[in-house]
């Protein structure tokens, strides 16, 4: 079962228009009717990947429950292809938390898989201690090999686990996702790339007014260059060329 929000498709792929209360709404009727269910923020490089990526394009465009816009590059791209502007950025590092909190008020447990060693329980700790009755069912890090995978699983399946978080960075954790959520029991997976890193304080958020100013960006290249620049620098003006040739072409 898929969603019913309203989408704009962009390069294909359809990316819900929502609201947080309506994506909220949805992410719990898929909890109950529609289990188990993928949710994915995709970002412009998430977008520019899919395009070049036959097996992640056809999972968000078909595996995927939920494509959720994350980020000022897809709202750039939206505007490229004639959309409406989106009602919300739908973007991991905000709206995760509010998952957790409806996962703490329908009494879900929570399994948070990814980032280096130590780092998703240190982001555990911290969401216990905002989030009143939140279960954090357990924690693992990202660091695995091929071997462990069933233990694993066997281990999230256990666990009861019904919302299980991946921080493995894309296209990995939508791809770890699609191939063993329903392994796991959980009703609901969805992957948030460097989420726990920042829950944990081992990379600082941006400032406020850098949000604000839609630079967040910019920011994160500032902390890590070597392994962002090309993403932004290259990837972002290729993404938006990619999405004008669409339209151009007539795409819709």
């Amino acid at each position: 079962m898929k969603h019913a929000l309203p989408i704009a498709p962009i390069l294909g792929i359809p990316v819900v228009r929502a609201t947080e209360a309506d994506a909220l709404v949805e992410i719990e009727r898929l909890a109950v009717e529609a289990a188990p269910a993928l949710l994915v923020y995709v970002n412009a490089h998430t977008l520019e990947l899919s395009a070049r990526d036959a097996d992640l394009r056809r999972l968000l465009r078909e595996d995927a429950a939920l494509v959720m816009n994350d980020g000022v590059g897809v709202s750039i791209a939206a505007k490229i292809m004639g959309k409406e502007n989106f009602p919300a950025n739908l973007n991991g590092t905000d709206l995760t938390p509010k998952i957790f909190q409806l996962a703490a008020a329908k009494g879900w447990r929570v399994y948070l898989f990814g980032a280096a060693p130590g780092v998703a329980e240190k982001a555990a700790a911290r969401f216990l201690a905002t989030i009143p009755n939140l279960v954090i069912a357990g924690t693992r890090s990202g660091f695995f090999s091929t071997e462990d995978e069933p233990s694993i699983i066997q281990q999230i399946r256990e666990a009861a686990t019904d919302l299980l978080v991946v921080g493995m960075g894309n296209p990995k954790q939508e791809k770890w996702l699609a191939r063993h959520l329903a392994s796991t029991g959980a009703k609901i997976g969805i992957g948030v790339g460097a989420f726990l890193d920042f829950s944990a304080g081992v990379f600082p958020r941006a400032p406020l007014w850098v949000q604000k100013v839609k630079l967040e960006w910019l920011f994160r290249m500032s902390r890590e260059p070597r392994r962002l620049w090309k993403r932004y620098l290259l990837g972002g003006p290729v993404f938006l060329a990619r999405v004008a040739w669409s339209r151009l072409m007539g795409e819709k």
